[in-house]
């Protein structure tokens, strides 16, 4: 069930598309998106003038991290263009989880993974703060039968959360119309790409972050997002990288395949143009490291074509955090 301002939603139809864009034109979620935009963008970095000194942890596309406030004070996520950045917090508890949803795919059987260790037995009783950023007006609203990527994935979560036993309250619908610009050409772009939690006070935020607070095991992690649509084990469920209750990451085995290695050496000779539309749903929307990141992550595969070497032994990669802002990689036993 959804609720918006303490109230249920009952729109006048059932259609996902519909309901959609009755919250689009709801005035709480027009007016909460007037507040969110007057929001300055916070750029999270360690090393940085003013370098962020809290515990964080950052979700990759196709990623989700559930987080416990007492320790974890940051956890959010960026780089959504057509995909969407979304929290579901237990405003009792203080648990926060945070997802990258990519695609339609994953929302059903994600959705009940990010639910996991939000939500509590007494469903009657709670009601779960949700925050939806990103997924941009990629195509022209006026033109029949062009969706884009981002319309199709905002439909299926509104409908899967309406479908829900559970009560959702929708905090911020920062999609679509509500996070579109255009420029003086007429494109359109995304007005944010990301967005952080306050873990203790619920508080979210639009946000960016950077190589230091995107860590640990950040390439290995984008790997692990290409193998994932080799291995049918992962076919429409998010990637768990964060262990909630030890505040580690564990990178568990994962094969890549030699045509994954293949293709890396392929669209490393590409021009940087030719990378964007190859690549991406949204080529002209993207954050300025996008194609620099993806030759890292090629350039990786290039160096160890054997998933084996990565993995001694098949063991997990394991990541602990020291002090606040670093992580150190420790042997499994």
């Amino acid at each position: 069930m959804i609720y918006v301002n303490g109230a249920q939603f009952n729109p006048d139809s059932s259609s996902g598309h519909d309901m959609v864009n009755a919250l689009l034109d709801d005035p709480d979620l027009v007016s909460a998106s007037r507040a969110f935009c007057a929001i300055p963008e916070k750029k999270l970095s360690t090393v940085s003038e003013e370098p962020v000194q809290a515990k964080c942890v950052y979700v990759f596309q196709r990623e989700y991290a559930t987080v416990n406030p007492a320790l974890v004070d940051i956890v959010g996520t960026d780089e959504a263009t057509t995909c969407i950045g979304m929290v579901i917090r237990n405003s009792k508890t203080g648990m926060t989880c945070v997802g990258h949803l990519d695609s339609p795919n994953v929302v059903e059987v994600g959705l009940f993974q990010m639910m996991s260790l939000v939500s509590q037995s007494d469903v009657d009783n709670i009601i779960l703060d949700v925050h939806l950023v990103g997924a941009f007006e990629d195509s022209a609203p006026n033109e029949k039968c062009v969706e884009g990527y981002s319309f199709p994935l905002c439909v299926k979560i509104v409908e899967k959360l309406a479908e829900s036993i559970y009560k959702f309250e929708i905090k911020n619908f920062q999609v679509l119309k509500l996070n579109t610009r255009q420029d003086n050409k007429g494109d359109a772009y995304p007005i944010f790409h990301g967005l952080a939690v306050e873990t203790s006070s619920g508080s979210v935020f639009p946000a960016s972050f950077d190589a230091s607070t995107r860590c640990p095991d950040d390439i290995i992690r984008k790997i692990r997002l290409h193998a994932s649509f080799e291995d049918p084990s992962w076919s429409g469920r998010l990637i768990d990288t964060y262990e909630t209750q030890t505040d580690r990451f564990v990178i568990t085995p994962f094969p890549w395949s030699k045509w994954l290695v293949r293709n890396a050496s392929l669209m490393r000779r590409r021009s940087d143009l030719e990378i964007l539309f190859a690549t991406s749903t949204s080529p002209l929307a993207e954050g300025p490291d996008y194609v620099k990141d993806q030759k890292r992550v090629w350039e990786y595969l290039i160096q160890n074509p054997n998933w084996k070497q990565v993995f001694p032994s098949k063991l997990a990669r394991v990541f602990q955090r020291v002090g606040n802002t670093s992580w150190v990689m420790i042997s499994e036993t």
